[in-house]
């Protein structure tokens, strides 16, 4: 089995101490930290722009992954490359053009990702998957942290993995040490925690473990 990496969301953090939560995540053994952007018009939820990917940079040397759940992410790519994120998630459904929107990730020199939707079909980037780094199966509906794992997602995340053998799997929506196992067994190679990180009644260091040692 590869290394599962494990890469704690800050949309469940404290904002008050975002800094030091980012600093317990990499001593605990965090791959890469998430910064979820969302604009209020793509999905509900207004969050965090470039200046909250460039604090998270001064707290850390762990790779930064910005997934825009934005409208027309195109629009802001350079903002956040510039800010420090080195992977950039767009969602499928956002774009128009999303192969140029890949492309032009790649050329600002960072990892290029795609997000789907639960309810999106695999159909729908099928074309894109020979150009991009990640796929990141969404396991809840995109907007808000703390919710309930799709079971039914682990039937998408084998269907993809069959589509791509060697295409790095991330899967982001309430993954704990339950679910993690079960998204590992599909196929899945990352994953995203974040209220089962930032929120575990243990502290940042214990909940990372609580999923490593599930896995185990």
């Amino acid at each position: 089995m590869p290394r599962i990496e494990i890469v704690p969301s800050i949309l469940s953090a404290d904002a008050g101490r975002l800094a030091e939560q980012v600093k317990e995540a990499e001593s605990a053994g965090a791959d890469r930290i998430q910064v979820d952007v969302m604009d209020g018009h793509f999905v509900p939820n207004l969050t965090f722009g470039p200046g909250v990917v460039e604090a998270v940079r001064r707290a850390t040397s762990l790779p930064i992954e910005a997934h825009l759940m934005v409208e027309r992410p195109e629009l802001f790519l350079e903002a956040f490359a510039r800010s420090g994120a080195t992977l950039i998630e767009v969602q499928v459904e956002a774009t128009s053009s999303l192969y140029r929107t890949v492309q032009a990730i790649k050329e600002l020199g960072a990892k290029a990702g795609v997000a789907i939707n639960p309810a999106t079909p695999l159909e729908d980037l099928r074309e894109i998957l020979p150009y991009v780094d990640l796929v990141n199966v969404m396991t809840v509906e995109p907007g808000f942290g703390g919710q309930k794992f799709i079971p039914s997602s682990t039937d998408k995340i084998q269907r993809l993995r069959a589509l791509s053998p060697k295409v790095e799997i991330e899967v982001d929506g309430g993954i704990d040490a339950r679910s993690a196992t079960l998204v590992v067994g599909a196929g899945a190679t990352v994953l995203v925690a974040g209220s089962s990180v930032f929120g575990y009644k243990g502290g940042v260091a214990a909940g990372i473990k609580a999923i490593r040692d599930a896995l185990e």
